[in-house]
């Protein structure tokens, strides 16, 4: 769950830099990349976990 939380905060910081700095608008891609590929982890990750009834 760690992981999952830095991979947003640094998604996030990635996402306002390449908002705020003036030609670096890939840096927003990537952000939100990072975002897509984190909640794609995260589902994996708790689909993996289920058990099934008995």
């Amino acid at each position: 769950m760690v992981l999952f939380l830095l991979i947003v905060i640094v998604a996030i910081v990635l996402g306002i830099v390449g908002v705020v700095v003036h030609g670096m608008l890939y840096l927003l891609a990537i952000g939100v990349l990072l975002v897509i590929a984190d909640v794609v982890y995260l589902m994996v990750r708790s689909a993996r976990n289920r058990r099934p009834l008995r």
